[in-house]
């Protein structure tokens, strides 16, 4: 029975020790995970109160805004502010195409308004006038702001009035804002849509240029390029029959002497909204591929991508590199509303050729089919000279 007794002592002495040395090597094995929860939940407690911080107590800047194509600068802080951007509307009467004019409402006094660039998790303070000369009220809904209307029953301002409002930018993204006032149709119809920018917190990649962009359809009592002031038609809009459709408000605001400018090496990145009211886009660039599309201005990014979708009340976000010079023309691809509505754009790139990747043209020789009668060959017409194709006006290639 000692023996016996002894030997569980024993046992028993054993079994502490093992305890004891499990307890000992455990708190070795756990600083570094500890640390690494410490630190997030530090990081997490320190995102939480800056996006926690009252509105009063934020520093307060004014917005950066610019009129089309430019672009706002990218934002360098890491916390958010009370951004404030002052908004007024303004109708008057504008150059649509030569000789046609139009009596757009406008933004800020132009199509599109301009573009507004915050930071995710910023409060956006917007002082909204209406000019005393306007004919009707005006507001604006903003689709980055969360709640009804996006802003439209504040900012619901008589002319000669001022009204303020404010949003907290809660999600980053590309978003469209416009007119709401009834008939909203009418109101975006005459111009009155912009984007503004929710840039993520940890921002966006550098590029080299960036473009901002803005699709709209237009409906005149008059057919395309009928000459004189023209009237907003509402019977064509609600058929959804626009005679213009065009990038930055007017035909040509973004060709010719107003090209876009790149040289060779260039990444580019372009801002596209659609303000509508009614025609989804097409969006293409010839002779490029868009290395990245943010769809529909959101986080998800597809690739490689020939023509991108966007739609009335939408936007996306596009990027790509120019490695050739020439003129680049940007179209809405449901073609007819290119060439015939005026939906044409240019990029005009600067810089060395490179035939490694496309070359000009290398040979033009005649072309006898195998099958083709030796007389019909013969007797054929001669081929138009090039310079009366490259005489068509609306030839973008």
């Amino acid at each position: 029975m000692k023996r016996q007794a002894l030997a569980a002592i024993i046992a028993s002495v054993f079994a502490l020790a093992a305890c004891g040395q499990q307890a000992a090597e455990k708190p070795a094995e756990q600083p570094a995970a500890t640390a690494e929860a410490s630190a997030s939940a530090a990081s997490t407690a320190e995102q939480s109160a800056a996006a926690e911080t009252p509105a009063g107590e934020l520093p307060v800047i004014d917005a950066i805004v610019t009129h089309a194509p430019e672009v706002p600068p990218a934002i360098d802080r890491d916390h958010p502010a009370k951004v404030r951007v002052k908004m007024e509307t303004v109708e008057k009467t504008m150059k649509m195409a030569d000789g046609v004019d139009y009596h757009y409402w406008t933004f800020n006094g132009d199509v599109p308004g301009q573009m507004i660039r915050v930071r995710e998790g910023d409060t956006v303070e917007v002082e909204f006038s209406n000019h005393p000369s306007s004919t009707v009220p005006h507001n604006v809904d903003f689709h980055a702001a969360t709640g009804p209307g996006g802003g439209a029953e504040a900012t619901f301002t008589a002319p000669g009035r001022t009204s303020t409002f404010s949003f907290k930018a809660l999600q980053a993204g590309l978003y469209i804002y416009h007119c709401a006032v009834a008939p909203v149709g009418m109101h975006i119809a005459n111009g009155m849509y912009g984007l503004i920018l929710v840039e993520p917190k940890e921002g966006l990649p550098k590029v080299d240029k960036e473009f901002y962009i803005v699709q709209g359809d237009f409906y005149t009592k008059g057919k395309y390029g009928a000459q004189g002031l023209q009237a907003f038609d509402m019977d064509k809009a609600v058929k959804e029959q626009p005679e213009y459709v065009v990038f930055n408000g007017h035909v040509g605001a973004i060709a010719g002497d107003n090209a876009l400018k790149a040289k060779t090496g260039d990444t580019v990145r372009m801002y596209v909204g659609n303000g509508g009211p009614n025609l989804v886009s097409s969006f293409h660039v010839i002779g490029e591929i868009f290395d990245k599309v943010y769809v529909e201005g959101g986080k998800l990014i597809n690739e490689n991508v020939q023509s991108t979708i966007v739609p009335a009340g939408g936007a996306a976000i596009v990027e790509f590199k120019v490695d050739i010079p020439g003129s680049y023309t940007l179209v809405d691809h449901s073609i007819f509303r290119a060439f015939n509505k005026g939906a044409l754009g240019q990029l005009k790139v600067e810089g060395e050729e490179n035939p490694e990747i496309m070359t000009k043209k290398l040979s033009d020789t005649e072309y006898k089919p195998a099958d083709a009668p030796a007389a019909a060959a013969a007797s054929a017409p001669a081929a138009p000279a090039p310079a009366a194709e490259a005489s068509a006006p609306q030839n973008a290639y």
